[in-house]
């Protein structure tokens, strides 16, 4: 299922959009100053610059396909687990538990099986950084979405991560999660690599939003309407996160790029992380964008579609792999 083969209706939009602003809320009140993902009332349009190298759900369901089933039929739901970019690494990332995340489906009734998977619509290196044009432009490639196909690819998955049963659902149930899916994949467009925290286990200021993160809103969805975990199975999930001071808001595009400095230093950065290099060239510019970040102590983040300033803190960046428990009805 890509963005166009999302049929939710405008109901249901309406729906997730208010229990997505209702979420928010509840987040400001819990953690303070952490800023919560932005939910957009419908999908804005996609920059047609932004042409994936794989294309997005190649393999996907045809439009208007969602599955459906009757509401005494069963379900086993499964987590599936895979490094990520092994089509190039192989096994390598699992090393280093760079993992992606998605949720498997299989009917018993009809022995039919099925996976879901959000991911952006370009690579992750799209939607962690932008491209440059000739023109000095900043163009984001950083929409994302949830793709269907048929079939759970049992070896791949298990060979190289994990796939384990989590639950079993009803019809019923999976036809909520379906609506829910719809409305989410119509408001939650928009990848975020990065979780930023005041320091390790401190407060968090800004959250990742990417594959791990829908398996685990997918979770909370189908606990949410009846679904019950087997709590004996543990899942961990992948942080790449980055350590911050009080976050220091720049503005949107229009407010960033009309001052000379702050456009040029914001440009320079991301410099350093254009996709269209060669390999010598592109270790090369992360070498000396590590080496500038760890100089001057700032990043330039890209968040709710705006530019913030971030005064890194020790350690400054790390990689987690943590449980995070399966809900409860």
């Amino acid at each position: 299922m890509n963005l166009e083969r999302v049929s939710a209706s405008h109901m249901i939009a309406k729906m997730a959009m208010v229990s997505f602003l209702a979420s928010a809320v509840v987040l400001l009140l819990a953690v303070g100053d952490v800023h919560p993902f932005q939910g957009h009332v419908g999908r804005p349009q996609i920059n047609p610059y932004c042409q994936a190298v794989v294309p997005f759900c190649a393999n996907g369901r045809a439009p208007n396909t969602m599955p459906s089933f009757d509401s005494s039929d069963t379900l086993f739901v499964y987590a599936l687990k895979a490094p990520r970019w092994e089509f190039t690494f192989g096994d390598l990332l699992a090393n280093y538990h760079i993992m992606r995340d998605a949720v498997g489906f299989h009917h018993v009734q009809s022995g039919a099986n099925f996976t879901m998977e959000w991911s952006g619509l370009g690579d992750i290196f799209n939607c962690t950084f932008p491209h440059e044009l000739n023109n000095g432009t900043l163009v984001w490639c950083n929409q994302a979405a949830t793709c269907i196909s048929n079939g759970i690819d049992e070896k791949h998955w298990r060979e190289e991560g994990m796939l384990v049963k989590v639950a079993e659902i009803n019809g019923t149930i999976f036809s909520l999660f379906a609506n829910w899916t719809e409305g989410d994949n119509a408001t939650s467009v928009f990848y975020e690599t990065w979780s930023v925290w005041d320091k390790p286990g401190g407060k968090l200021w800004y959250d990742s939003f990417d594959s791990s993160s829908w398996v685990q809103r997918a979770f909370a969805a189908m606990a949410k309407y009846g679904a019950t975990f087997n709590q004996s199975v543990h899942l961990n999930y992948t942080r790449i996160n980055i350590y911050s001071g009080p976050p220091q808001r720049l503005g949107g595009a229009d407010e960033v790029f009309t001052k000379k400095r702050l456009a040029r230093e914001i440009r320079t950065f991301y410099k350093r992380f254009q996709p269209h290099q060669s390999v010598r060239e592109l270790l090369k510019s992360l070498y000396d964008a590590f080496f500038d970040i760890v100089v001057t102590k700032q990043f330039f983040l890209f968040h709710n579609e705006t530019y913030w300033l971030l005064p890194l803190e020790q350690p400054l960046f790390s990689l987690t792999y943590e449980e995070v428990p399966l809900p409860k009805s």
